[in-house]
């Protein structure tokens, strides 16, 4: 252990860390699980969004989507009919086109309404309410979890409205390291920040219906407490400014239950990360903005970074378990969409503040990260295929399901509209023309295209998806600030043109990967929970290979069947085969801190946040600096333990009482641990007999935890 570790050991001991409980008294809060099947008018409305909004955002998209079809059957139809499979073809392409479609108008609503935005307004100097900061973690590093929440904890301290908020840690941590890290990051917290902090910790022994009932287990025993909480991920960043002015806004409107920020991706330096920092920091807010314009009261949630009221949450958001197994049944997944829609369907709003200043998050480092995380939300968003039809929603709330959705099912749409288009040229180009059909007729019956027709369908597919990038660009440009910040004109502008070359290169990988999902969604396989990787280090060159080999095959194959068909096949098929050709090379420099940083140097991708970092920032990365060099993460727990009574003795307070079994029903881990530390004469026995999950249960039993600090060191 670092000498630095020591002295704060020495130091915590001194001064009896921890003499006052982990938690407050509960207070507990009911919380009933809602039907789906039925729904009570609810108590208030509010109003929804402005309906000119509305029908821009949703007429204009129907009317680009009904000329887009008329294009592609003029494109398809060229001599007179068509066959069967451009039918199919102009069925896929409508769905595709209208999902960018009401993109592109939403996008334009935003921009006109960040053109004529005003001044924010100034920051609240009084609140009346008591506000509860939940940041739920699984598995996470200590050091960062606990740096942050330091950094957020000062800042808002700093603006003299401290005492109307509470700190809670919800551990459902699942590694014994990680859960004893917490611990030890906690109690060196509370000892620094003094007694009158009121920071709290809590740890479940089982993750029931994890993060959802994590925090649905606060809130019933806690929540009564509290007219707000403030719900925080664990790479959430939000200024003390940024909190105080959420919870004014829900002090300001009795009848909101959610209140969303629009958090922005900060400290990513690998060159897939600093593409999404760039891509959320230009074009986010013009997309957010168009959404929050359209949706008003009967906005979105995204699980973090937004402040919640208690009640209306109690009362509306106890989410039921689904029928049927996962992937479609059990527990929900994605919580945050449902828990949006239920409150909304209470009668209580929903909106959004995307100009909020202040709210920040971070990102995957590579491709590979990506994928593993969206797994886990394709399966969440499919899963509200189950929802989406509930009695009493809002159809905003149905929209915002519907768009999720959206947003994976797209992917095996794209891949099958290209599947059926190399089959139609491959038809025309190989079989032989059909004279006798069925049907009597002076020509042939055969596939034809207008390639004239077909060029300019193209170019306003391109331009209609690509036009929320160009927005976002414009403003950048227009806002002296932001421009200055983002290197100058001509740097933002290089940077534009480096993430749309580099985002057209890895949407095939995308596709590829999202629709491999969906299939394996739609074919029953569970995707579990599986912790985020948040630093910014790269994947073996191995990982990457095994990943990415049948990408590289697919795109080389499609490469030669295409050019075999038409060089001019290839040359338009180009963009997707490079990238499905490129794509080990392509996903093993998305996760490289020398590239990230090389563009960095010489300022592009580079974000206004970076050129003038946030405080609280550049607080938390110190601290996590500071932290780091303690070893929590890198300690084994039971070492910890055995090496510090007062350790031991805290973890031990901080058990639930009453810990209980059923009679005759037998634990196989907790009984095994039970045995073998028993049998062990030294620690270091311990440490190689005891599984993993055996450490997990030894650490929820007092006995066994006594039983480990009396062994021998060695």
């Amino acid at each position: 252990m670092s000498q630095t570790a020591e002295i704060v050991l020495d130091r915590a001991a001194a001064q009896d860390v921890a003499p006052e409980p982990a938690m407050p008294p509960r207070a507990p809060l009911a919380m009933p699980v809602q039907d789906l099947r039925t729904a009570s008018p609810p108590a208030r409305r509010g109003g929804g969004g402005p309906l000119a909004a509305r029908l821009f955002v949703f007429g204009g998209a129907l009317l680009l989507t009904v000329y887009g079809a008329w294009q592609m059957y003029e494109v398809i139809s060229v001599s007179g009919g068509a066959t069967w499979l451009q039918y199919v073809l102009l069925v896929l392409f409508v769905l595709n086109f209208s999902w960018i479609a009401l993109a592109f108008t939403g996008a334009l609503v935003g921009f006109a309404s960040l053109l004529r935005a005003g001044p924010a307004a100034p920051i609240p100097t009084s609140l009346s309410t008591r506000t509860a900061i939940v940041m739920p973690v699984y598995n996470e590093g200590s050091a960062r979890v606990f740096a942050g929440l330091q950094a957020m904890h000062e800042s808002v301290a700093a603006t003299g409205l401290g005492a109307h908020f509470d700190w809670f840690v919800l551990s459902d941590s699942t590694q014994a390291d990680a859960w004893v890290a917490e611990e030890r990051a906690f109690r060196q917290l509370r000892a620094e920040l003094g007694p009158d902090a009121r920071l709290y910790y809590r740890h479940r022994e089982k993750n029931h219906h994890r993060k959802a009932g994590n925090i649905a287990g606060f809130v019933t025993g806690w929540g009564g407490a509290y007219d707000h909480m403030l719900v925080l991920d664990a790479d959430s960043l939000l200024t003390g400014d940024c909190i105080v002015r959420l919870t004014a806004a829900m002090e300001a409107d009795p009848d909101v239950g959610i209140v969303q920020s629009l958090p922005l991706i900060i400290n990513r330096n690998t060159l897939f990360a600093r593409l999404q920092q760039f891509a959320a920091r230009i074009y986010g807010p013009v997309i957010a903005t168009g959404l929050s314009v359209w949706s008003g009261r009967d906005g979105n949630y995204w699980g973090h970074n937004a402040i919640i009221r208690m009640r209306a949450f109690a009362e509306a958001a106890g989410l039921p378990d689904l029928k049927g197994r996962p992937p479609f049944g059990g527990h929900i997944l994605s919580h945050d969409f449902v828990e949006a829609a239920l409150i909304r369907r209470a009668g209580w709003g929903v909106t959004m503040l995307p100009r909020l200043e202040g709210s920040y998050e971070e990102s995957p480092p590579s491709l590979i990260d990506l994928a593993v995380r969206d797994r886990r939300w394709a399966q969440g968003n499919l899963q509200h295929a189950r929802v989406i039809g509930a009695a009493g929603l809002a159809p905003a709330s149905r929209q915002h399901f519907a768009t999720g959705i959206a947003g994976y099912v797209a992917s095996p749409l794209w891949l099958a509209q290209l599947v059926i288009g190399l089959i139609i040229v491959l038809q025309t180009a190989w079989v032989r023309p059909e004279y006798f059909s069925a049907e009597f007729g002076l020509y042939p019956v055969w596939p034809r295209f207008d390639p004239v027709r077909a060029l300019q369908l193209f170019a306003l597919t391109m331009g209609i998806l690509l036009a929320p990038k160009f927005l976002g660009l414009i403003l950048a440009l227009l806002d002296g600030r932001v421009r200055q910040a983002s290197g100058g004109a001509g740097r933002l502008t290089a940077s534009f043109l480096i993430e749309i070359l580099l985002s057209a290169l890895i949407a095939p990988i995308a596709m590829v990967v999202q629709s491999g999902s969906v299939f394996q969604i739609l074919a029953g396989r569970d995707t579990g929970w599986n912790p985020q990787r948040r630093d910014d280090g790269s994947i073996p060159l191995s990982d990457i290979i095994r990943r990415h080999r049948w990408h590289t095959v697919l795109g080389i194959v499609t490469g030669i069947g295409a050019f075999a068909i038409a060089t001019s096949l290839f040359l338009w098929m180009s963009p997707t085969i490079l990238g499905l050709v490129l794509a080990i090379p392509l996903s093993w420099a998305s996760g490289q801190l020398a590239l990230g940083l090389a563009l960095k140097r010489r300022g592009l991708l580079v974000t206004p946040e970076e050129e003038t970092p946030p405080a609280i920032a550049t607080r938390a990365c110190a601290l996590a600096a500071r932290d780091a060099a303690l070893g929590f993460d890198d300690a084994d727990a039971l070492a910890a333990l055995h090496a510090d009574p007062d350790l031991a003795r805290d973890h031990a307070a901080m058990l639930p009482e009453g810990r209980s079994r059923p009679r005759g029903q037998i634990d196989p881990d907790h009984t095994l641990a039970r045995a073998k530390i028993v049998e062990a004469e030294t620690l270091t026995e311990a440490q190689g007999w005891l599984s993993p999950r055996e450490r997990f249960a030894l650490l929820h039993d007092r006995a066994l935890l006594d039983q480990l600090t009396r062994l021998n060191p060695v």
